[in-house]
């Protein structure tokens, strides 16, 4: 499937050019019905092209409401924030960041149409119940097996419960490993994509006194 054969809009394409091809769990995601707004649990290896697949969610909604990109790192945040800010540029569009702050209610981000977050920060948003919020018809949460992280887990899980109730946007939910994931999009209300292709073949081996042998496994 080509990526210029999409129904999204020409800033889109024209930026992503360089990938016309779509990988195979993008395709997959197509095929699940991700244009057609359906929540899905995106299962693949590193640099398989999940974040693509966010962002055709995101573009394709975004002229119909407001987007969350939901990280669990500020560092991540930042990462995410370049490159939108970089593929909105000149559409009329606009990006923020917020990761700080996380006991206001930051009235500054209903001026936004794409919202890049902290879990803590959304976390106060929805406490603050910012009116904005009905307005959210994405979510993206990238690293979504950090729900079984004792420390984030137990907010996150809060989080997508209070979402699921309130606004029931299109979540999609990005990760290379999760143990359950079957449990998981159901409880998400979501389709399961799983695809195991690697643009990169791993290799297994063995570092010792300054050597790296590799060896072959099934």
């Amino acid at each position: 499937m080509l990526l210029k054969n999409l129904p999204l809009q020409k800033y889109f394409l024209d930026f992503y050019q360089k990938f016309p091809q779509l990988t195979p769990i993008q395709e997959k995601a197509i095929q699940a019905g991700l244009l057609s707004n359906k929540s899905q649990l995106i299962c693949a290896p590193t640099a398989s092209g999940k974040t693509l697949i966010a962002t055709m969610s995101i573009v394709n909604n975004v002229e119909k409401g407001k987007a969350i990109y939901l990280v669990p790192l500020k560092a991540l945040a930042n990462e995410k924030f370049k490159e939108y800010r970089e593929l909105f540029q000149n559409t009329g569009f606009n990006v923020v960041m917020s990761t700080g702050d996380v006991d206001s209610d930051s009235p500054f981000l209903s001026k936004y149409h794409l919202i890049v977050l902290t879990v803590e920060k959304l976390d106060s948003l929805i406490r603050h119940r910012v009116p904005w919020l009905s307005k959210v018809k994405t979510v993206i949460v990238d690293e979504i097996h950090l729900l079984n992280d004792p420390r984030r887990g137990p907010t996150l899980e809060v989080i997508l419960t209070l979402l699921k109730s309130l606004i029931k946007p299109q979540i999609i939910g990005l990760s290379a490993t999760i143990g359950n994931p079957k449990e998981l999009a159901d409880w998400l209300e979501a389709e399961l994509v799983i695809d195991h292709w690697r643009p990169v073949k791993l290799k297994q081996g063995i570092f010792h006194d300054k050597k790296l042998e590799f060896y072959h496994s099934d």
